[in-house]
């Protein structure tokens, strides 16, 4: 049985009103203790809280997870730690198609450049950051005044502390906070099934519900070369839930866009998703076909083209979402009502501020395409972001901290060299071919005649261009880039290597695109600032920030869904999944590795497998860890159904559902298929 994306019902969505039902991405520094109460009969504690905050693991590719033993083991889903395994894998040794157990701490594999976070400790440094923002300031100086204090602010609690401080603007503007986490850089790899196990089903089930995944990887984190003591883990709860049990989700959920306004809303549905599709959808074939070509480049392409196809689902279903004028309607509701409020409380000050934002945002607009192709999407290349980083790290080194562009700054030093040191596989028959895609593209976008595409192209075809420019650098090297990391920024300037020059040819319209972003996005934070001011004097601090990639709470119950042809249970079990391939003729993508048919007669059919919940999640919650109101893994988050794709923007939980792999169906693999007794004895504190 398969979900379809229905008409949004706006008596049914919750925008960003006061929360109700289980609702909320929240603070682990503010959760909603009396909402919690009233509706579920629990109060966390803050011992419960500060438990949970240094269980949960941040994976700086994009996605969450959790220590699991006192020992340093990390539970994460497989379609997160998948970028780990294919730079672990070689044409002779396929992790995503052959899987990977360590039978001792011995055969554990170091990955090439994962770093993971634990959040230690929040403090909220607003007043700090605001106090050198004057009246009458205009957009660039107001920026730079901000962006001289972030900067200070990070220096000083990196000396202080040693610990990893970003700054995170919360309520688009109105609150900022200082984040401090402690970072392991050796992660190893103990456990992951193959990529078939872990995402059955493939693009056709992503998104649905009834699933039948084993989407989990285990890594363990080392310190000073042995694995890691941590004071704070989960423990495994092996009896699971019950349908009507309270589960909490720790993640880092990446991004929604709930708190924004009409104009910024119209903005993301006709310039920003619009952009987005068009780029992922050409990516995607162009990925696909290279894929085809031979099986080497299948496995060489995996990785990307697993993001891409999740991606560009998700974006359908935010387009979907914002299509329906109902949606639009409820926003205009929310934001009329606030609008009025304003007016009649002058002394907020905050009449204006959705008419600053509507202007900004159209000065985003006519940049956004610019932006996108000069700034963010790199080229499409690992060798051209690695060349960027390298005559932009220099070209800032002399500049103030706070001068500097953010990505540049002392206190991202140490996670910046360990990314551009990487030894991650570049291939340079995939980076040609995706840097000639994009330069076609950019041409076509921006026209052929504009100044930075002249640059790019320096009187070749893209084609022609993308050949010369990866033949040409020596960047693969990683000696080469320390020593031209090493140097100043007139001799990076003046390197040889054509990607560094290709780099230089556009930095200065990419550096204007950025500023123009920056300012603009400056000017909005403002207005929000006064905005969220109207929010907490007409309904109170009820309503939890916008997600922002950082550490959030979220809480649901284990709840099947009411459909006109029935009720979709919550739980399914294992020995659905071979039932779900025989249906499909055990034809890809619902084909079963041999492990699992060989294990067939050696499990327990019934065992539960995925089950769903109301709980709040978005892209980057993928690894959170379900937990039970005694602070217990009960699962693990891995996806949502297909009515979640709307939750970007508004919250309902009639069918939309939170899906995560079974704690039980987890061990029952873990040791009757796969045979990792001693992984699981640990997991269990049982050695």
């Amino acid at each position: 049985m398969q979900l379809r994306f229905p008409r949004l019902i706006v008596t049914s969505l919750l925008l960003a009103t006061a929360a109700r039902a289980d609702d909320g991405m929240w603070l682990l520094n503010a959760p909603p203790l009396a909402e919690l109460k009233q509706r579920y009969g629990f109060e966390p504690t803050p011992a419960w809280l500060e438990h949970v905050q240094k269980s949960a693991v941040r994976f700086n590719n994009g996605g969450s997870g959790s220590f699991a033993s006192a020992d340093g083991l990390i539970i994460t889903n497989h379609h997160v730690g998948i970028d780990s395994l294919h730079k672990l894998s070689t044409k002779e040794r396929d992790l995503l198609k052959q899987g990977y157990l360590a039978r001792s701490r011995a055969e554990e594999l170091k990955c090439v450049d994962l770093e993971l976070n634990v959040l230690m400790s929040i403090e909220d440094v607003t007043a700090r950051v605001n106090a050198g923002v004057k009246p009458g300031m205009s957009p660039a100086e107001a920026l730079a005044a901000r962006n001289a204090a972030k900067a200070a602010i990070e220096k000083e609690s990196l000396a202080a502390t040693g610990l990893r401080s970003d700054i995170v603007t919360l309520f688009q503007g109105a609150r900022y906070h200082l984040y401090r986490y402690k970072r392991y850089t050796d992660v190893r790899l103990v456990f992951a099934p193959e990529e078939q196990a872990a995402f059955f089903g493939g693009d056709p089930d992503n998104f649905e519900y009834p699933r039948y995944n084993l989407d989990v990887t285990i890594f363990r984190a080392y310190e000073n070369g042995q694995p890691a003591k941590v004071e704070h883990f989960l423990k495994w709860n092996p009896a699971g839930t019950k349908e009507g049990d309270l589960v909490f989700l720790a993640g880092h959920p990446g991004s929604t866009q709930r708190l924004i306004t009409l104009a910024e809303l119209e903005y993301a549905r006709d310039v920003q998703l619009a952009n987005s599709l068009r780029w992922l959808k050409s990516r995607e074939v162009l990925l696909n076909s290279y894929s085809k070509s031979a099986p080497e480049n299948a496995r060489r392409a995996q990785d990307e083209l697993r993001t891409i196809e999740n991606s560009r689902k998700v974006w359908d279903g935010r387009i979907a979402g914002l299509l329906d004028p109902q949606l639009i309607a409820a926003k205009k509701a929310e934001e009329d009502a606030l609008r009025k409020f304003a007016a009649d409380q002058p002394a907020l000050g905050a009449a204006d501020a959705w008419d600053k934002i509507a202007a900004a945002q159209q000065v985003i607009a006519r940049t956004a395409t610019r932006y996108a192709f000069l700034e963010t999407y790199n080229a499409n290349s690992d060798l051209f972001k690695i060349a960027r980083d390298l005559l932009r790290a220099t070209a800032e080194r002399p500049k103030a901290d706070g001068d500097r562009l953010s990505d540049y700054r002392d206190a991202r030093k140490a996670p910046f060299e360990f990314a551009l040191f990487s030894a991650k596989p570049i291939y340079e028959d995939l980076e040609e071919l995706k840097l000639a895609h994009f330069l076609t593209l950019m041409a076509m976008e921006l026209g052929a005649n504009d100044p930075a595409v002249v640059a790019a192209l320096d009187g070749q075809s893209p084609t022609q261009r993308a050949a010369a420019l990866v033949a040409g650098t020596k960047l693969k090297d990683i000696a080469v880039r320390r020593a031209l990391y090493a140097q100043d920024a007139a001799a990076v300037a003046a390197s040889a290597d054509p990607m560094i020059q290709f780099a230089r040819a556009i930095d200065g319209f990419a550096r204007d695109a950025r500023k123009t972003i920056e300012q603009q996005t400056e000017v909005k934070e403002q207005a929000h600032a006064r905005i969220a001011q109207v929010r907490f004097a007409k309904d109170g601090d009820t309503t939890s920030p916008d997600a922002t990639f950082t550490l959030r709470l979220s809480y649901g119950a284990v709840k099947g869904i009411a459909t006109p042809a029935g009720k979709i249970p919550a739980y399914t079990q294992i020995g659905g999944t071979y039932t779900r391939a025989a249906e499909r003729g055990f034809t890809p993508p619902f084909d079963l590795p041999a492990s699992w048919v060989a294990a067939k007669d050696r499990l327990a059919l019934d065992t539960p497998f995925n089950f769903i919940s109301t709980n709040y999640s978005i892209g980057g919650n993928s690894g959170s860890p379900t937990i039970n109101r005694d602070g217990e893994f009960v699962g693990i988050i891995f996806d949502g159904n297909i009515h979640t794709l709307v939750w970007n923007y508004a919250y309902s939980e009639t069918q939309a559902r939170s899906v995560s792999v079974d704690v039980r169906g987890i061990l029952e693999a873990m040791r009757k298929i796969y045979g990792a007794d001693a992984v699981v004895a640990e997991l269990l504190g049982q050695k």
